[in-house]
């Protein structure tokens, strides 16, 4: 049941996958990366031929002046492009620069899904024990339906995601299921 005012439209929201790796934590998040973009590939191209919208979430890797072009060329020119390059943004794609963990936080979020007509969103991406987790909270929080495939997700700490999982399950009433068991109905 969509947040109050809302359609049943759902938008695929694709958190800090444009990413160079190259942090802390990255030798831990780069093998959960490496299961999750083929999935994601997948969802994403579904995704687009239903019509739904495909956002992007990202973080600015502190470069305050970047923007979508130039954050996919940094990661696009390092050593991990293979977990960008099957998962970048088409022409088609919205792209929300982001500066901390929720997809919400300081940024334009709820009204983009307020003027898309959005009352489901799908998150997908990195981190499932940081991002995701605090997304979903700011979705629940705005009376949007959450679902979290949740292998198309990576994790840092795979013990912690899958408390999240249960956390956005339980608090939140997130759906929780396999990538493909999701149908986006057609959102022409």
């Amino acid at each position: 049941m969509p947040g109050p005012g809302k359609t049943d439209r759902s938008a695929l929201v694709v958190i800090d996958m444009i990413n160079t790796y190259d942090h802390e934590d990255a030798e831990l998040l780069t093998p959960a990366a490496e299961r999750v973009v083929p999935v994601l590939a997948d969802l994403i191209g579904r995704a687009r031929d239903s019509g739904v919208p495909v956002i992007y979430a990202n973080d600015n890797f502190g470069l305050w002046r970047s923007h979508q072009g130039e954050l996919v060329e940094t990661a696009l020119s390092r050593p991990h492009a293979g977990l960008v390059e099957p998962i970048q943004p088409d022409d088609a794609s919205l792209f929300v620069v982001k500066a901390r963990h929720s997809i919400f936080y300081d940024t334009p979020m709820s009204y983009l899904l307020w003027h898309l007509d959005v009352g489901t969103v799908v998150l997908t991406g990195q981190v499932t024990e940081q991002c995701v987790l605090y997304s979903a909270l700011d979705a629940h929080i705005r009376h949007l339906e959450v679902t979290v495939p949740r292998d198309a997700v990576a994790s840092i700490h795979p013990h912690l995601a899958v408390a999240a999982l249960e956390m956005m399950e339980r608090n939140m009433g997130a759906r929780i299921l396999l990538a493909e068991e999701l149908d986006f109905q057609d959102s022409r």
